[in-house]
């Protein structure tokens, strides 16, 4: 009873530390420390700690709207490392590395029936050689299938729509306006819905794939655990079962939230544009602006959902309720062994000068 109590008022707190859901695992970032803990294939916990690096700019740091850049650059150089690390300890990169060298084995079989004992020898070296290389083939496939994934990411979420915009404005007169005013804000709006549609198809397509159920189910335990801590009760499992699994200062909140604010910066390009130039910028002018224009739409998101997490009002629930909503997606429910492991990697974030509470 008194924990319930608790929970419901005089210990309520918030706090700055977040997650990231890994493969078969969690990392939580602290004020000072960042901790991951993963299961590797004998099913035991493996945790590790590091210092997180002080800003060369600690002042330029701290100032709002621009200090929504740097945290994302480090989120993502610190979670991509952290990510391939838990490929490691996960056993992902050995299932990967010996699926190829079985497939290689066989091929050298083949060829050892079909040639002479040279020519089997010189293939069975290939296959030596080319184990050697798997190691590095792979962190490099991983770096590959990042700089892939962000240009992906500015053809499906910047080009695509504008594009999509300009060919349906062309049969449909619905969607097109003489008002240049009237037409920028039809245009941003629905290049806006048409990306927020893009995001979420591809979040519940990515679903169906069971690596990804179980790593958006550790994103559900990171979620349960950072409420059991913000709530002033134990970190036990018990206690982070019964959690909400949906939290405002969440990543996949933020994503969506850019979109949204996207929406609203678009429908200034076109205004100042005319202003400017005394015409309406090409497709593909409009689509370079935007991009260029992507500091100020992350500093102003990140402002956004970092508000969310500290206060809890009519303003904060409506910028909170997409991303909310967007959660029943990316965020499922975690087993007891996935919060085995958030709490694991909690525990050790925890600051002792409790640096971490807003």
């Amino acid at each position: 009873m008194k924990e319930k109590k608790c929970k419901e008022t005089a210990c309520a707190k918030k706090t700055s530390i977040g997650g990231q859901a890994l493969i078969e695992g969690i990392m939580m970032r602290g004020p000072a420390i960042s901790a991951m803990a993963v299961r590797n294939p004998e099913g035991e916990i493996v945790l590790e700690t590091w210092e997180n690096k002080k800003p060369k700019h600690p002042t330029l740091y701290k100032l709002p709207f621009v200090r929504g850049i740097f945290n994302f650059v480090a989120s993502m150089r610190s979670g991509s490392k952290a990510l391939m690390r838990s490929a490691e300890i996960s056993g992902l990169e050995e299932i990967e590395a010996e699926a190829a060298k079985a497939k290689k084995e066989k091929k050298a079989k083949k060829a050892q029936k079909n040639r002479e004992e040279s020519d089997a020898a010189a293939v069975t070296a290939e296959v030596e050689t080319e184990e050697k290389s798997s190691s590095f083939l792979i962190n490099a496939v991983m770096v590959v299938s990042v700089i892939i994934g962000m240009v992906l990411a500015v053809l499906l979420f910047t080009m695509l729509p504008a594009y999509l915009y300009q060919w349906c404005s062309a049969v449909v007169p619905f969607l097109s306006s003489e008002h240049p005013a009237l037409n920028s804000l039809i245009k941003s709006v629905f290049e806006g819905l048409l990306r927020i549609a893009i995001l979420v198809g591809y979040m519940m397509l990515v679903t169906l794939m069971k690596d990804i159920r179980r790593t958006f189910q550790y994103h559900g335990a990171e979620h349960k655990t950072i409420f059991c801590y913000e709530h002033g009760l134990p970190l036990t499992v018990e206690n982070v079962r019964g959690e909400r699994r949906f939290h405002p200062r969440c990543g996949t909140s933020f994503l969506i939230l850019m979109l949204i604010v996207s929406i609203f910066i678009s429908f200034f390009i076109d205004p100042l544009f005319l202003l400017i130039t005394g015409g309406v910028p090409h497709v593909l002018v409009r689509s370079l602006v935007k991009i260029l224009l992507l500091p100020l739409i992350m500093g102003i998101g990140y402002e956004l959902i970092k508000l969310a997490g500290r206060h809890e009002n009519w303003f904060t629930r409506i910028i909170s309720a997409p991303g909310m909503w967007l959660q029943h997606v990316t965020v499922l429910e975690p087993t007891d062994d996935m919060i085995e492991c958030a709490i694991a990697a909690f525990e050790q974030v925890i600051p002792q000068d409790d640096s971490d509470q807003y």
